[in-house]
């Protein structure tokens, strides 16, 4: 689930708040950081399981409907397509999705069912669910379709759902869309022949999760020399009016052009170069490129990069 540029913005968070915390404990910053990085998987959970739970949700509420002692010719013989999709029940019969939310103790949508029952309403409301409700015919393909589309136009984009989400826990608000996009991934793959639904690893190997722990570690313990390796090429810029996010995203840089022989120099500046254009300043990028190209030079100049492997320059 995880990619390598989430977890750059990641640890550059967590250096930032250390900074701003005036905190020099690295040990507890370190634990916070896996903190946040493992809670993108509650994250994870609550989004599958909020699907799960708006069949549930329409389940209870057709039965009661139907008991009602005035109920209609509608609410007798109810139209039962949306709980009946079939991708709700691959999701609902999933083991590894009802061991996760039992492991991981979820169960946000049993504690505060108003904000399901919110989304319901929503959901009922739309365009797409009364066009796929009024088609007779149906098939594997049509309620696949028909569930990436909920997901993608109504649940994802829903900011009822978003605002819960982001008042429960504020570190979840750069973590959304990728669990969305994950989330729609495993959707669309989906097959009808082999309907088992799997939990998705938050990090793709052991060597992504120990790259998290490594540049955090190495950025920070090394920041006071990698200042000094950029701080005579701002000639220009008095070290304090450079923005303290342009500051941590060089060091970072600087700290995988000579600490991470496997990662290419030039993945390392584009990767940096993008994250500097979504979280500083609008010209932090063209600053950054500048300094971090100046940098390479400079250290090949020295020997100083180390690179393993073929076009690893």
């Amino acid at each position: 689930m995880l990619n390598r540029r989430h977890i750059r913005v990641k640890v550059m968070q967590s250096i930032y708040a250390m900074h701003q915390n005036g905190s020099d404990d690295l040990e507890k910053e370190e634990k916070f950081l896996s903190y946040s990085i493992e809670s993108i998987m509650d994250l994870y959970l609550i989004m599958i399981s909020s699907l799960i739970e708006l069949q549930k949700k329409e389940a209870e509420f057709i039965a009661l409907s139907s008991k009602k002692h005035l109920a209609t010719p509608e609410e007798r013989k109810p139209n039962t397509k949306f709980i009946d999709n079939k991708i709700f029940q691959i999701l609902e019969e999933s083991n590894t999705i009802s061991i996760a939310l039992k492991d991981k103790k979820i169960n946000n949508w049993t504690v505060n069912d108003d904000a399901i029952l919110l989304l319901l309403q929503d959901v009922k409301q739309s365009d797409l669910y009364q066009k796929y409700m009024n088609e007779r015919a149906t098939n594997f393909e049509k309620d696949k379709q028909f569930i990436i589309d909920l997901f993608t136009e109504v649940v994802a984009p829903n900011e009822k759902l978003y605002n819960y989400l982001e008042d429960y826990k504020l570190t979840w608000v750069d973590d959304i869309p990728l669990v969305n996009t994950q989330i729609l991934k495993q959707l669309n793959q989906i097959l009808e022949k082999e309907s088992n639904f799997k939990v998705a690893k938050l990090f793709k190997d052991e060597e992504d999760k120990e790259f998290v722990n490594l540049l955090f570690r190495r950025t920070v313990l090394n920041e006071i020399e990698f200042a000094k390796d950029f701080f005579d090429k701002t000639p220009n810029w008095d070290m304090d009016r450079i923005a303290e996010m342009d500051t941590i995203i060089i060091k970072m840089a600087i700290c995988e052009f000579l600490k991470f022989p496997s990662i290419p120099t030039k993945v390392t500046i584009n990767e940096y170069l993008e994250i500097a254009k979504e979280y500083s300043t609008p010209k932090s990028s063209i600053f950054i490129n500048g300094i971090l190209d100046n940098l390479v030079k400079e250290f090949h100049s020295a020997d100083r990069i180390k690179k393993i492997g073929r076009g690893l320059l």
